[in-house]
């Protein structure tokens, strides 16, 4: 399915602006990519760059899809404007791997539409109460992202 979700003209501040934000994502993306996480809902989102064809980095909390597959949100924290990994999904959906605890998956990711994305986007604020909050913030539909793996 395609990636058309139009950027909103509200929402909160756009995450990851500044030195110390993108250093802090550097280190949790590192210590994922080696340890996962306590909880088990986080992993390492990798794309390659729209623009600069580099692979770039981006930690994230994911949900359970149907069957092996794994939901992510593009929330940017409610900012009016879609993360910078949305797009770099949209140039390269067959170029996405996710990395936890020392594995590294090769996915490739589609975005969720009309009553399939209705349906995920209702488990996922049920789970987390704060994603709600984050489309109340902002004038966009925030995007959920399926991430298949390849089969072997």
């Amino acid at each position: 399915m395609a990636f058309d979700t139009a950027n909103g003209t509200r929402g909160a501040r756009q995450p990851g602006r500044n030195r110390l934000e993108r250093w802090a994502n550097l280190r949790m993306a590192q210590r994922l990519r080696r340890k996962g996480d306590r909880s088990g809902n986080k992993l390492v989102l990798v794309t390659v760059g729209k623009k600069t064809g580099e692979e770039r980095m981006t930690p994230v909390r994911w949900f359970p899809g149907l069957g092996s597959t794994r939901l992510i949100v593009a929330s940017a924290s409610g900012a009016p404007r879609n993360p910078a990994w949305y797009y770099n999904i949209a140039a390269h959906p067959d170029r996405v791997r996710i990395e936890y605890a020392g594995r590294r998956v090769e996915v490739t990711a589609d975005q969720l539409h009309g009553a399939e994305r209705d349906a995920a986007w209702q488990k996922i604020t049920a789970v987390a109460p704060g994603f709600a909050k984050y489309e109340r913030v902002t004038d966009r539909e925030i995007p959920v992202i399926r991430l298949t793996p390849h089969r072997e």
